[in-house]
């Protein structure tokens, strides 16, 4: 297994009774934490109803949190391009390429909310035939070119930018994708990488996942595109994990009935129905359908490797944030997973995990032979000083 970079997926998704104010802070200081725990990347959602993620404008968010971080990846997870004028969502990005000297990353998707599209007059389908029209016209203005082109709701006439990006020759630039194809063919199409948003929170999407890549690769042979890698492709997941499992478990009970409710009756996923709807049925369900991991370090490295093996590799793995738990506890795991999971796939072919533990062994393995000669060492040092007391 090679190297893996860890990240979070930020939506943010709170209780909507909280004040936005103090949960927009906190998720400001979370992102301040993960830079010191060693996190390679944080992707802010973009969302416009239903209450529970709350932030409108993720390039705004990323802004404040660049001015708190020193060396954390920023990106939108994801920009709903479809409800923005393509030359704008351009500007925003290499302006804040600029401000952040090149730790900002893009993400495009058509939106997961249709309650957000239909302010707009938009259908689903709309959106999903509007993020190819606008991810092609933002690429082509990240590219230097001159466009003028009339999409369903906006008209283009010698767009250009003022400037070019501040990575050369372009940030990293990715496409959602839930269980359709819709983002692995754009993203073989165009060769930029992969999310795959719903790895862990559908069936559809964890049984996908193979799939996806194979259309990632059909989709950039037949544009003529070089070969993608792997590296560019990432998986979001739910975890929360304790020193116990009975921890992790007992953590949940303060705010994983929320989450269930919203994706039942707000986001309305089906698949995240759970017949009797009490707090354990709702751990097991996340546990033995393998969409996530309420547990152990051990239990989220298990479930790191069963989504290895079943995309074939990957190269980022992203925690789907939730208030599963509390503030506290929420954090906890996060350096958990910082501090026990990511070594084991960190490091190359020789993990931090395989290092350290291997220099340990090395330590125990020789012990008492050191022993030996470090008491040697005491004995000559004490004979050495008597028989100057001696000679004095």
């Amino acid at each position: 297994m090679s190297t893996l970079r860890f990240g979070t997926f930020l939506a943010p998704l709170h209780s909507v009774a909280e004040h936005p104010t103090v949960a927009l802070q906190r998720d400001l200081e979370l992102v301040e934490r993960l830079d010191a725990l060693n996190y390679d990347e944080v992707w802010i959602g973009e969302h416009h109803s239903a209450g529970s993620e709350i932030v409108g404008t993720p390039e705004i968010f990323i802004a404040a949190a660049a001015e708190r971080t020193r060396r954390i990846t920023l990106g939108t997870g994801v920009t709903s391009v479809p409800y923005h004028n393509p030359l704008w969502v351009a500007e925003r990005m290499v302006l804040l390429d600029h401000l952040t000297r090149g730790r900002v990353m893009f993400g495009a998707g058509p939106g997961s909310l249709p309650t957000d599209g239909a302010m707009l007059g938009l259908t689903p389908t709309d959106t999903r035939e509007l993020l190819g029209t606008n991810l092609d016209i933002i690429l082509r203005l990240l590219a230097g070119e001159t466009v003028t082109e009339k999409t369903l709701t906006h008209n283009l006439v010698d767009a250009r930018l003022q400037y070019g990006p501040f990575t050369q020759p372009c940030f990293d630039i990715t496409v959602a994708a839930v269980a359709s194809p819709t983002g692995p063919r754009l993203a073989g199409q165009y060769g930029v990488g992969l999310m795959s948003i719903g790895a862990t929170l559908t069936q559809d999407g964890f049984d996908a996942l193979a799939h996806h890549w194979n259309v990632v690769e059909e989709r950039a042979a037949h544009y003529g595109r070089p070969t993608p890698s792997r590296s560019d492709w990432r998986l979001v997941g739910a975890m929360h994990i304790a020193e116990t499992r009975e921890q992790a478990i007992k953590d949940v009970e303060y705010g994983i009935e929320e989450w269930f409710r919203y994706f039942q009756k707000v986001a309305a996923f089906p698949q995240m129905v759970v017949e009797g709807g009490d707090v354990k049925e709702m751990v097991d369900f996340i546990n033995e359908a393998g969409f996530g991991v309420i547990g152990t370090p051990d239990d989220a490295a298990a479930q790191v490797e069963r989504l290895w093996k079943q995309s074939g590799g990957f190269g980022a793995m992203l925690l789907q944030a939730h208030d599963w738990a509390n503030p506290a506890a929420t954090v906890r795991s996060y350096e958990l997973l910082a501090q026990r999971v990511f070594p084991r796939f960190q490091g190359g072919a020789t993990t931090f995990a395989d290092a350290t533990l291997s220099a340990k062994q090395r330590a125990v393995d020789t012990r008492d032979a050191h022993f030996v000669k470090h008491a040697d060492a005491i004995a000559h040092m004490n004979e050495k000083y008597r028989s100057e007391v001696a000679a004095s």
